[in-house]
């Protein structure tokens, strides 16, 4: 079928032959036909060069419409409620989780129930004010902050966020303070009691002989926790640099033994070690392990009973290219609820005792952040009558020494 152009040129002539063949049949005129016949084609030839009408442009492609609300105000992970006048339009996953698949369509004062949060809600205007701490919504420990904004046209976002996490860090940072300021004081009052009383005893040598053995000790006591604090806070702040040094755990092991058992106590003969030979390097802060090694060997000797052996044992372990320390004592043992409390600074199963045995409260709490910094494993095991064993697990270095073959969580 002809298109364009020739389709237009095609009927054109077909009309002008039509007409001059209708010429002839009624007038009988050859030469009137002829000429009939040449002026329709070239008048149709004319008319078919014209240009062509402009084709339509097309139209634009329509603007997408814009998603539903509902599944973005999912994606967050925060509840969140879109209230309009006073009733929930939608609610999140993470709000329904809090509160209930029923709370769409509900009254917002309702659905979160609490008072401080209706309080707040019953009024309209809540674009300028704070946030509204929420206690006791959802599990009874933890806390919420609601915030609310105006989006106009009576309708509001209410978010709440989950303050749980800060709330118990700061909680943690308050009771440290308090702890380590109630532990400093102990032995400070005692050694200024005694420089008073010193004061008043005249020149018994006997009388002042003991206050002052008495004061040397508080203040060693308190040289202890000062240490153990600037300790703990160097290794807090080196915790997301794990260090790299090539450290032969076995001659560690060996050292740290020597030097307790030296410290004429009388439990050093008890230090046994059992190291299995070949071992490879791990990668650590040296100072930092030895320090590890110190306390862990130092709360076995105190707390394992007199005569019995504390046994330090290092091996392959763990997981693929990991190694395997633990110090074992033979003593009382601890009660397993006391066992997920026992790096908690300050935390003592019988605060007496391990003041009167010289410990600060704080050694475990420092074992539990040199492991977490050599991105090790820490593991605690107790059977009351039996004894404890404190294992550590730590990443051993490639046959390269330059990196951990793998590594535990801490």
């Amino acid at each position: 079928m002809p298109q364009g152009f020739g389709l237009r040129a095609f009927w054109a002539i077909l009309v002008a032959a039509a007409a001059a063949a209708t010429v002839w049949a009624i007038g009988g005129d050859a030469q009137a036909a002829l000429v009939a016949l040449v002026g329709g084609v070239a008048a149709a030839l004319l008319a078919a060069t014209g240009e062509e009408p402009p084709t339509p442009a097309p139209l634009a492609p329509a603007a997408p419409a814009d998603p539903p609300l509902g599944p973005l105000l999912d994606a967050v992970v925060e509840p969140l409620l879109l209230v309009e006048g006073a009733a929930v339009t939608i609610a999140n996953l993470a709000a329904r989780a809090l509160l209930g698949d029923h709370i769409v369509g509900d009254d917002v004062r309702v659905a979160i129930r609490h008072p401080a949060a209706a309080e707040r809600l019953a009024r309209a205007d809540t674009g300028s004010e704070g946030p509204v701490e929420l206690v006791g919504l959802g599990p009874v420990d933890q806390r919420w902050e609601m915030r609310v904004a105006a989006l106009g046209e009576g309708r509001r976002l209410v978010q709440l966020i989950d303050q749980t996490g800060s709330y118990a860090a700061e909680r943690m940072r308050v009771d440290f303070v308090a702890n380590a300021s109630h532990e400093l004081r102990t032995p400070l009052s005692s050694i200024l009691g005694f420089i008073e009383t010193l004061e008043e005893a005249g020149d018994d040598p006997a009388t002042r002989a003991r206050f002052l053995h008495i004061m040397g000790g508080e203040a060693n006591r308190m040289q202890r926790l000062v240490e153990d604090l600037i300790s703990l806070s160097r290794i807090e702040a080196e915790k997301y640099r794990p260090p790299s040094e090539p450290v032969d755990l076995a001659v560690l092991v060996e050292e740290v033994r020597a030097e307790l058992a030296a410290a004429g106590d009388g439990r050093g003969r008890d230090l046994v070690s059992d190291v299995t030979p070949g071992l490879p390097p791990v990668g650590g802060d040296r100072a930092q392990l030895s320090q590890m090694l110190h306390n862990l060997g130092g709360n076995a000797m105190k707390y394992g009973r007199p005569g019995t052996p504390v046994t330090v044992a290092l091996a392959a372990g763990g997981g693929p290219g990991m190694v395997r320390l633990s110090v074992s004592d033979r003593g009382e043992g601890i009660a397993p609820e006391h066992i997920p409390r026992l790096t908690e600074r300050f935390y003592r199963i019988d605060a007496g005792r391990s003041r009167s045995l010289g410990g600060t409260g704080l050694g475990l709490a420092i074992v539990k952040h040199i492991v977490e910094r050599h991105r090790g494993r820490l593991d605690i095991t107790s059977r009351p009558g039996v004894g404890t064993t404190v294992a550590v697990t730590l990443p051993a270095l490639s046959q390269t020494g330059n990196a951990p073959v793998t590594q535990a969580r801490a």
